[in-house]
């Protein structure tokens, strides 16, 4: 099993959803509002005046087949809209209850 921690920009959560909906990955935990900086070429997200956009992040534990095609799947999109700042990163599950 894997974890697979997806960071976005507000605009993408409803593709997000779909796509994982569509991948069969069904449980996942939705973070509303988090703040943040891409670590090349991002621009802030912080909710303020000067910086009004959010992120939001999602984090799923999958099965170890399902990761590749997921993460194949979220860089096209990223690609289609690179301005708007989608990550993804994956950990592997050590063990689970």
């Amino acid at each position: 099993m894997k974890s697979v921690l997806i960071t976005f920009d507000q605009a993408y959560f409803e593709r997000i959803i779909s796509l994982l909906d569509h991948m069969n990955c069904r449980g996942y935990t939705y973070l509303d509002k988090v703040q943040g900086r891409g670590s090349k070429t991002g621009t802030p997200h912080y909710g303020s005046h000067a910086w009004p956009s959010m992120n939001s992040a999602i984090i799923t534990v999958v099965e170890d087949s399902r990761v590749d095609p997921l993460l194949e799947a979220l860089h096209e999109m990223d690609m289609k809209t690179e301005q708007l700042g989608l990550r993804a990163f994956v950990w592997n599950i050590e063990k689970t209850i």
